[in-house]
């Protein structure tokens, strides 16, 4: 078996409300093991027999229909979020004013510089993410990232949490 997050785009935000339990409830219908949460930012870990792919279609078409929206899913196996960790580009920065964001494949190579508003924030890509170093904080930034459209974003202190959540999952 092995151990997933699956990591929900905009939930819990500008009022498109999931209940953790209700997250929770949803995996346990799809047959998704030892389901649990971390923080309401819908970070959804499991154990399942199933691809990567096939778990991200079961939860975005479940979830959708639960919360009547699309809502994009990514999903990570323990081993991609601990390289997330280990491969975060800015390790001398607060590991709450770095985010990693999350897309489903790796982000367009010219990304750095078709973004746009960029004031002191540094970026990175990684493999199938986008490291951006926010010295201001996220929520001052006013930093734009076209490819970053369709991902999700959580800052190191989570991605660490995750990640160590995933291996004592293993």
């Amino acid at each position: 078996m092995t151990a997933f997050v699956a990591l929900l785009r905009a939930v819990n935000v500008g009022g498109r409300k999931l209940i953790m339990t209700e997250l929770r409830g949803i995996a346990d219908e799809l047959g998704l093991e030892d389901a649990g949460t971390f923080i309401a930012s819908g970070n959804l870990l499991f154990r399942t027999r199933r691809s990567e792919e096939s778990v991200k279609a079961l939860l975005e078409k479940a979830i959708g229909e639960h919360m009547g929206a699309d809502v994009p899913v990514m999903v990570r196996t323990a081993a991609e979020m601990a390289a997330a960790v280990t491969s975060n580009p800015f390790p001398d920065s607060p590991r709450a004013k770095v985010a990693a964001i999350f897309l489903d494949e790796a982000p367009p190579r010219d990304t750095i510089e078709n973004a746009k508003n960029v004031a002191d924030e540094r970026m990175a890509l990684g493999s199938r993410e986008i490291y951006v170093a926010y010295p201001d904080g996220m929520g001052q930034s006013k930093l734009q990232i076209p490819a970053a459209k369709t991902g999700t974003a959580r800052n190191m202190n989570t991605v660490a949490k995750l990640a160590e959540l995933l291996r004592e999952m293993e």
